[in-house]
């Protein structure tokens, strides 16, 4: 099976092609810099499709990091994934970053935390690498949640943008992780499209509202 990953909710981006059928199944990646992904995530599918002389037409299935992140991020890449899955007529499997981040981590329990700013972060948690929970938590909860037995998967970025996070986690078996590319992704769609979740996770997981949606609310509130 030949699939393409796709990756725009961090701070950086990626892309992926890979043959499920080949002794190495990642055969090209391209990372995607900051503030560029809607202009540059379609020359990056494109430049990966040629270096592993395929077309467009080869592959069989679309698989998409829906989020949560970065707005803008979220909705390139599910748009993107789903014009094509839509325009080859193959299957679309969307996975939480969270997931990501907690496949890359060793244990029965993980607690997947990545820095969705305001002092706010996206939480996670994985038992035998089942989700039991993805919200929206600040920083007193977090660390009330992660005091119990397991590991940790803490993004680089969490630590760069929240310091105060790295004393709170003293004592904690704690890996720190990079933010992982799209080709990480593979096993969690393959998953995915077993279970039969393919067209059923392309919505967007963005687990806080938009600045929008917060307004309007307040809004109606005063009505």
């Amino acid at each position: 099976m030949r699939v393409l990953l796709i990756h725009t909710c961090g701070v950086e981006g990626s892309v992926a092609v890979a043959d499920t059928s080949a002794p190495k199944p990642l055969l090209a990646m391209a990372v995607l810099p900051p503030r560029t992904f809607s202009e540059g995530l379609m020359p990056a599918i494109r430049a990966i499709l040629t270096e592993a002389e395929w077309t467009v037409s080869d592959l069989n299935l679309v698989g998409v990091v829906r989020g949560p992140g970065s707005f803008t991020g979220v909705r390139t890449g599910l748009s993107v994934g789903k014009g094509l899955a839509e325009a080859l007529d193959i299957p679309l499997v969307g996975v939480s970053r969270l997931a990501l981040l907690a496949s890359c981590a060793t244990a029965d329990t993980v607690h997947a935390v990545l820095d969705a700013g305001r002092g706010e972060f996206y939480y996670g948690l994985y038992e035998s690498g089942m989700c039991e929970r993805e919200s929206l938590i600040g920083r007193e909860e977090l660390v009330r949640l992660i005091e119990r037995k397991g590991k940790v998967a803490i993004s680089e970025e969490v630590l760069i943008c929240e310091e105060k996070v790295a004393s709170e986690l003293e004592g904690l078996d704690v890996t720190l992780l990079p933010e992982p590319a799209a080709g990480i992704g593979l096993g969690l769609v393959l998953n995915g499209l077993g279970q039969g979740t393919e067209g059923v996770l392309q919505d967007a997981n963005y687990l806080r509202r938009t600045d929008g949606e917060i307004f309007a609310k307040a809004i109606v509130g005063r009505l």
